[in-house]
């Protein structure tokens, strides 16, 4: 990996994406159409944005995270608990919009549907990603996703690439057009899951299953992650866990230029946040120890998501770093 500035923190990380109030319901199975079932109810912080945040400030990063609310209730709770978290949120208030809510549908086996009312989200304005320079230039690693508007991930990204940070983009959830396939040229990590994968190569001119994936022979998911206008790849496979694929592997103190890294064994009760656990401890990670080869960091990334999957919650299910380590020890 290229040489970056020295900073006077230790480790930083700064989020440019989404708040979400949860709202889950958990039954035995998930209902059919026009079927209705019993089962339990709870709420919580979550959006991938700020999920990935917690993530990365609980595993010891100093964590920023650019966002915009509603000025409601759900706004305020918002706040309180980045606030609780240690988390330097720096909001956009968008008055006459709603802060933003998912409805997650959960079963038995931990597998969920969720579908998000991005109100505040949406709005989120390139102007007040700009206006958070200095906040952008104390940190390592910019982390995007695209939950919020393009352009203000696009903007956050440009301007962390002239102030000399990693950037990594996380596509998700899995967006079509023009103004999210421009973010790709704009970083240098990107990290899809096997659906998002898939629909990112079929952009760029070939077919993949993304049951399929995980099965491809190394030197086959290598070719496809290189159709990608991207420096590196990090397809996370679930349960498998990674594929790292390099157009340079050095650029990131790697030796192979496409590997894998084995997925951990884990009592999987909530997968709800599990991709955004991956990504906030990966670039808590690469904030931390600049030196050490992505195939370390994407070990611990899958360390964590492995603890986050073993408890209920979005954001809540975010583990520590001294959890992670009492768990997966050595």
């Amino acid at each position: 990996m290229a040489a970056r500035k020295k900073k006077s923190a230790a480790c930083d990380v700064v989020v440019v994406g989404s708040y979400n109030q949860d709202m889950v319901w958990q039954a035995a199975r998930l209902p059919a159409p026009g079927e209705t079932r019993m089962g339990r109810f709870s709420s919580g912080p979550g959006g991938k944005g700020f999920n990935q945040a917690v993530a990365a400030a609980r595993q010891g990063a100093r964590t920023a995270f650019i966002a915009a609310r509603g000025n409601d209730a759900l706004g305020e709770r918002a706040a309180d608990t980045a606030r609780a978290e240690g988390i330097d949120a720096r909001w956009q208030q968008v008055a006459g919009e709603a802060t933003g809510t998912a409805a997650i549908w959960l079963d038995a086996a931990g597998q969920n549907s969720i579908v998000v009312a991005p109100g505040a989200n949406s709005l989120l304005a390139p102007a007040h990603v700009l206006a958070q320079r200095e906040t952008i230039a104390s940190a390592r690693v910019l982390l995007t996703q695209h939950e919020v508007h393009p352009v203000a991930s696009l903007r956050a990204l440009q301007l962390a690439g002239e102030l000399g940070l990693l950037r990594i983009h996380n596509p998700a959830p899995q967006q079509d057009g023009a103004a999210y396939r421009a973010l790709l040229a704009e970083c240098e990590l990107l990290t899809p899951n096997e659906s998002e994968f898939a629909a990112l190569v079929r952009a760029h001119g070939a077919e993949v299953e993304a049951s399929a994936i995980a099965s491809l022979a190394d030197e086959d998911l290598h070719t496809l992650c290189r159709l990608l206008p991207v420096p590196s790849v990090v397809l996370t496979l679930g349960a498998a866990g990674a594929f790292v694929s390099h157009a340079d592997p050095t650029r990131f103190h790697d030796v192979a230029a496409a590997y894998r890294v084995p997925g951990q064994s884990a009592h999987v009760v909530d997968t709800t946040g599990a991709g955004d656990c991956f990504n906030g401890a990966l670039a808590a990670s690469l904030a931390c120890a600049v030196d050490l080869a992505l195939a370390t960091h994407v070990a611990q990334a899958t360390r964590c998501a492995a603890c986050s999957v073993e408890s209920h919650g979005a954001a809540a299910s975010m583990p520590t770093r001294e959890q992670v380590g009492r768990r997966f020890p050595g």
